[in-house]
């Protein structure tokens, strides 16, 4: 698999997540003890410690493009497990947060239709609630 680096002066994904999570995302040294604990990872298609690995590479499409941020369930296994004591959740609930802003300014729950209400994770729908009570 070829992977293209991102190198940039502006802000990096991984600064912005350290911003607001407020976890230091070079504590992690990819043991995977998370990914070994999560009871949510039959629903992803990157295992939580390759979150943050790819979020190091710069590959930020891949990350926020992930099933991964959405189907985290937020039940802190994966801290609890981890030997450095990193929050993944908030990790996950920042690129939510980042996806969300990237590509919705305003969302009325009861503008979407049926078909949308369907597709779209209910982590979707609570994370552009907190985006619009903040």
């Amino acid at each position: 698999m070829k992977v293209k680096l991102k190198i940039d002066r502006e802000e990096s994904l991984r600064e912005k997540v350290e911003e607001l999570s407020g976890e230091n995302l070079l504590k992690c040294y990819q043991c995977g003890r998370c990914s070994g604990g999560c009871p949510s990872i039959a629903s992803m298609d990157l295992i939580p410690n390759q979150v943050n690995r790819y979020i190091m590479l710069g590959l930020d499409e891949e990350v926020l493009n992930s099933k991964t941020i959405w189907a985290c369930a937020s039940c802190f296994t994966c801290s609890q497990r981890c030997p450095k004591g990193v929050n993944l959740p908030k990790i996950m609930e920042s690129l939510r947060q980042i996806r969300i802003r990237k590509n919705v300014d305003i969302v009325s729950v009861d503008e979407l239709t049926p078909k949308e209400r369907m597709e779209l994770p209910t982590i979707a729908l609570v994370s552009c609630l907190r985006k619009m009570s903040s």
